[in-house]
Parts: structure tokens; sequence; C-alpha cells
């Protein structure tokens, strides 16, 4: 019998992966003091793609909404997540404005962290590893796991043999981004892993988008895994990671034990189920199995994004040419691991590829930053023939011209014109109209209406059929006032 730990991903990669990083923070307020005291080992709650998201599409403050947030939790550390070399956009941050990340979601209360790069520059993980330690964190390294020719288990094995010699690493994080692992890959692997983690513990993170990961949960605790990633029901599956109500019934029936209070978890779906459905994002999601998710390995929450962009193209209907595109361009890349940034990029190349008609005739800079080494080492070589077209595009002349900078965070601070670090990082994150728009909204709302209520139905519907300049209800269930 064995213990084991759950870490809650409700409020990071369930609604990065459902509801595209739009939960506000009053979406979460009115139940996250439960979650609180569910028995989580750890609450998964931001990053930096969700601050941007949150400034350019929900007009708040991610500053502001973490504060609420962590305060709201006290009980359970709160954990942020960043790639190594990165924190702005899909190109290459400067470390001194990477440490500042670090050092400022330390200063408004998060205590754990995953910190990942595909490219395994673990001296950049370590690195910031050491700044986590400055305010006493937990930190996880990670390896994002991708299937491809060349990860093999000897060169994942090699990773946590790296990440692992640093002090500053306290955990090793296997990361299944796209749910694909099976049992008997697992079989291998996790062992190869656990023999180079100087005994530190390893935690399990698999997106449930090919419908397996709570088999590959059930496979990696027999194989001595004992932190698990799951998820609300609402906000758990489909490409999100499996949920916590199925993931605690397995655990128990294994023999093992947990510390989930399973009488907070009702409370904490049915409150998230009616945010999703009032706001119109999608919640109870599943997933079938389909063969060519295992093939082009595109991440959930990336999935709506391409499907996005064949929309703004007027080719909707070339969905699946996409994703087929996707694992051609992925082999020819390298066999880059699909996670940000380059599942980002890849996936736009393969667009780009179908909507030109060219292949590679239309070729983005943090491609060509890419094929240039500017992110690192790729895994495997770069197809020739792909790297020549690359690096011989319209953009790839002024693109080498200016590599990745390394401005000190007093220069930062001079050329963004300010001397706070929490205003520093948005202003790197987002333009200035995108933050002036975002404060002229004022405070965060600490909570967020249920707009499929049936007292805010017959409100709307009174608000389109009435015609007096004052209508006023009273009921048992509400007391209403619409005036013109």
């Amino acid at each position: 019998m064995a213990h084991i730990d759950f870490l809650d991903c409700t409020f990071r990669d369930g609604q990065q992966s459902l509801w595209g990083m739009r939960m506000q923070a009053g979406m979460a307020l009115p139940i996250s003091p439960i979650q609180d005291q569910a028995g989580f080992r750890v609450i998964d709650l931001t990053g930096s793609s969700m601050f941007e998201v949150l400034i350019k599409y929900c007009r708040e403050n991610p500053w502001e909404g973490l504060d609420l947030l962590v305060e709201s939790m006290p009980n359970t550390p709160i954990r942020g997540g960043m790639r190594a070399n990165a924190s702005v956009t899909f190109g290459v941050t400067p470390d001194a404005l990477m440490d500042a990340w670090m050092r400022q979601l330390n200063v408004h209360g998060c205590r754990s962290f995953w910190i990942y790069d595909v490219l395994f520059n673990v001296d950049k993980m370590h690195r910031l590893a050491g700044v986590a330690k400055e305010f006493g964190s937990e930190v996880a390294g990670s390896i994002m796991f991708t299937m491809s020719p060349v990860h093999t288990d000897e060169y994942y094995a090699d990773k946590a043999d790296k990440l692992s010699a640093c002090d500053d690493i306290d955990t090793i994080l296997l990361y299944d981004t796209a749910g694909v692992l099976e049992r008997d890959r697992m079989e291998t692997l996790i062992p190869a892993i656990k023999a180079n983690a100087r005994g530190k513990p390893v935690e399990f993170h698999s997106n449930n988008i090919l419908g397996m990961s709570a088999r590959a949960y059930i496979d990696a605790i027999e194989l001595g895994v004992n932190i698990i990633h799951t998820a609300s029901r609402p906000l758990a599956n489909g490409a999100s990671v499996p949920s916590t109500e199925v993931m605690v019934k397995n655990v128990e029936r294994m023999g093992h034990t947990h510390n989930i209070d399973k009488s907070k978890l009702a409370p904490v779906a049915e409150h998230m189920e009616a945010v999703g459905k009032a706001a119109g994002f999608p919640v109870n999601q599943y997933y079938e199995y389909d063969l060519l998710a295992a093939r082009h390995q595109i991440p959930g929450g990336m999935l709506g994004t391409l499907k996005a962009q064949l929309v703004q193209h007027g080719l909707s209907d070339r969905f699946e040419d996409v994703l087929e595109e996707t694992a051609i361009v992925r082999r020819e890349l390298g066999y880059p691991g699909m996670a940000t940034p380059f599942s980002q990029l890849v996936g736009t190349q393969a667009v780009l590829n179908l909507v030109t008609g060219k292949r590679y005739g239309t070729v983005p800079d943090e491609v060509i930053q890419y094929a240039a080494g500017f992110y690192g080492d790729p895994v495997a070589p770069i197809d020739e023939d792909v790297k020549d077209r690359i690096l011989n595009a319209p953009r790839a002349r002024a693109v080498l011209a200016n590599p990745p900078e390394q401005p000190s965070i007093d220069e930062l601070r001079q050329r963004y014109g300010t001397s706070n670090d929490d205003e520093l990082i948005l202003r790197a994150l987002v333009p200035q109209a995108d933050l002036e728009r975002m404060w002229a909204a004022g405070p965060v709302r600490r909570d967020f209406p249920l707009l499929s209520s049936p007292e805010l139905a017959q409100a709307q519907h009174l608000m389109k059929t009435a015609r007096s300049p004052l209508v006023q209800i009273q009921s048992a269930a509400m007391d209403l006032t619409l005036r013109r």
C-alpha cells in the first residue's frame, strides 16, 4: 500500500485546456476556499500565458486576481508554471526578466513551481529554481514527454539525472501533453526516470486527449509514481487531465491512501459546471481515441487555436489536413516536443503551408529562430532541405541579425519606464493599449453572474418585452427593478 498525493489542476490546466485560459478570478473565488480544504498537495493556478489572456481578452489585472485567489486558499501551496527561457510571446525572454517573473510570483504568494524547457536548457531551469529557493518554494523539474524515434528512455533518463542533480529541484514531473503514454512504454520509461531521480518524488501529468490517461495514472502508480495531477470533473478529461473524482475511487480500489476530503469535491464541481455553462465554456468533456492524435501530438489547448486560424482563412473544412501536415512538419523540424512554444510553431507552420499552397514559402520569425538554434539545440537534425528553405526565407536575414539579447534588470526597467516589477512584467507581456483598457475596466470582480439562472432568464425576457419606463417585480424568488 502506498500514499498517493493529488495535485489540483482545475484552475490552471483544466481551464487552460477547455476554457482557453479565460477563467477570471471571480469565477473561482466563491468556491476556492472549499478547494483549499479538499486535501490537495498543491493547487496549480497560474502562468504567463494566462496573464496575457486575462489582460487582452478579459480586461482583468492578473496580479490582483492572483492575490485574491492566493488569499482565499491559505492552507494549500499555490503553484505557478514557467518555460525556462520565455514568459513573453513564443520567442526568447531575457534571463533578467525571467528571474523577475519568478521572483514576483513568489512575492504574490506562489510557493510551488513547475519549470520546463522542451529543449532542456537545464542550466536555465536550475537558475530559476535557485530564484524560487530564495523564498523557500518547492520546484518540480519537468520532463515534457513526446514520442519520436529520438526521444528514448535513455534520453529522458539523462534529463532526469541532470535535473535531479540540482539541490534546488524537489520533484521530477513527467508531463505527457498529448496523453500518448501506454503501459508498455511506461514500464521502461518510469523506472529509467526513477533510477536517476536521486530518490526525489515523481509527479505525473497526462492530458486525456486519447481517453487513456486515467488508465495511464493507474499504471504510473503501480510503477512507483506517487503524485498525480487531476481536475474537478467539469474541467477534466477531453484535452484536460483525468478527474479527481474518478482517480480518488481508483486509488482507493488499488488499496492506496490519500488525503482528499471527498465531501468537498461535489460543491466545487457543481459551481464550476454552472460557471462554465453560464459563460458558454465546454464542461464535462470526453474524447475518443484517434490514431492521428498520437502522430501529431498537438496538446489540447493548441487544437482550439488551430481551428480558429482555419476559420480566419475560410478553411475550417481542412482541419484534418492540418493535423496531417502538422505531423509532417514536426518530423521535418527534428521532432521538437509538442509543448509551448513548439506546438504553436509547428502548428502555425502547418497552417501556413496549406493556406499559401507553398510549403515553407512563408515562415514565422520564431521558426527561423528555432532553426538558427536560438532556443537551444534541436533534439534531432532538421531536414536539410527544409532548413535551407527556412534560413533563406525573406525574413531570415533580419531575424538572424538580431539574436536574443540579455539586458540587465535595470536596463529593462529603464526600457519599460517603471521601477515596479509587477508592472514591468505586464508591460513586457502586452502592448500599452491593452494595459490601459485593463486598468480602465476597474477592480477585479469577486463573483461571476450565472447567466443561466431562471431568475436572470426572466429578467432578460422582461428587458426584451417590457415597454414601460419602470418595471418592478417582487416574489419569493427575486426582487427586480428595471428602468429605461
